[in-house]
């Protein structure tokens, strides 16, 4: 009798084990489904065009990568809190008209001076105005409770106006400075390269870094995580709930900021309507990284892969001659797989 219990116990044992290492698998490759993404981009337009596996090709795409991506990543410090900020990509556009303004000169009327600003200044100033925008969205989110829809949504729409009411719907060009005046090098974030780099690529790099030892090796890494994953919890615990709330908003802003900079300074010109969609592009990316709209999920490592998961496709379609109207088709579809990836993911863990 024991030999027959045995033998008929067995069966369930090494289905269990097969059944184990399949979900294993499957959750490997759902985990890492942007790394695998990427390849297969990367695979895929190499094949269809000569030109795209080049050193110098990568490093033009990196560089646009880099416009996106810095926005991305204060995406994912707000989406990590259980929030959302729609108004990234006209802050970014903000910011490069303020640089632009800043840089054809402050007219003084009351001195009779125009005063021209040290792009170091100009920088400063800029990535305050990206602060302010997320301070303002902070604020009405964590103290008076606006949904962070409807909060974003308004700064979105004020920031663009804003733009457009000092352009008067037109465009700051020639922004490389003059020498004369002390304001040249405004063209070095977006033209030149440390180590071959570009060096948008590098800024994108070290806010990158610095994002990802804040969360992983910092209090307020631990307590963005767990106001995210249950904000009750978290300020029944002692964690400054508004506080992180307010925090995440503001450094979304400048990291939106900076990318106005990187990208006013490739183009040497701001237009009011720069950014556009860019906020869209930004939760793309967070979402393709495989974190978690809910909250309290993700990684600055995934969502970097996200975004280069974009740019890739985006320049890679551009190279063998898609149509732009193609390339948008393309582009949510992918965002409507990472989102139902995500939701089979998460929803699993769940159960």
């Amino acid at each position: 009798m024991t030999d027959r219990t045995q033998t008929l116990d067995t069966p369930p044992v090494v289905n269990k084990k097969k059944s184990d290492k399949q979900l294993n698998v499957a959750r490997l490759l759902l985990e890492g489904r942007a790394f695998i993404a990427l390849l297969v981009i990367i695979a895929t337009f190499s094949m269809l065009s000569p030109n795209y596996f080049t050193g110098a090709n990568f490093l033009t795409m990196a560089s646009h990568v880099a416009i996106f991506g810095l926005p991305a990543i204060g995406m994912l410090l707000v989406i990590l809190n259980g929030g959302i900020d729609l108004s990234v990509g006209s802050t970014l556009g903000l910011a490069g008209v303020m640089a632009g303004f800043m840089m054809q000169g402050i007219n003084l009327e009351a001195l009779g001076v125009v005063l021209y600003l040290p792009v170091w200044a100009v920088a400063i100033l800029t990535l305050a105005v990206g602060a302010l925008v997320g301070l303002v969205n902070g604020v009405l989110i964590a103290w008076f409770r606006v949904p962070a829809f409807v909060a974003t949504l308004g700064t979105m729409y004020v920031a663009r106006g804003i733009a457009l009411l000092i352009t008067n719907g037109l465009t700051y060009n020639k922004l490389s400075g003059s020498e004369a005046l002390g304001n040249t090098g405004f063209d070095w974030l977006g033209f030149n390269r440390i180590f071959n780099i570009p060096v948008g690529v590098l800024v994108l790099g070290v806010v990158a870094l610095a994002c990802g030892f804040l969360l992983s090796r910092s209090a307020f890494g631990r307590w963005l995580y767990a106001s995210g994953g249950n904000e009750r919890a978290a300020d029944l615990s002692g964690v400054p709930v508004k506080r992180i709330k307010i925090s995440v908003y503001v450094l979304s802003g400048v990291c939106a900021a900076l990318a106005g900079l990187v990208l006013s300074s490739q183009l040497t010109s701001a237009g009011p309507t720069a950014g556009t969609t860019y906020e869209l592009t930004a939760i793309a990316a967070v979402v393709i990284g495989g974190a978690a709209l809910t909250g309290g999920r993700g990684n600055v490592r995934g969502t970097l892969l996200g975004a280069f998961v974009i740019g890739f496709l985006s320049d890679g379609l551009v190279i063998i001659g898609v149509s732009a109207y193609w390339q948008t088709v393309f582009t949510g579809a992918v965002i409507v797989l990472a989102v139902l990836l995500n939701t089979l993911q998460y929803g699993r863990r769940a159960r």
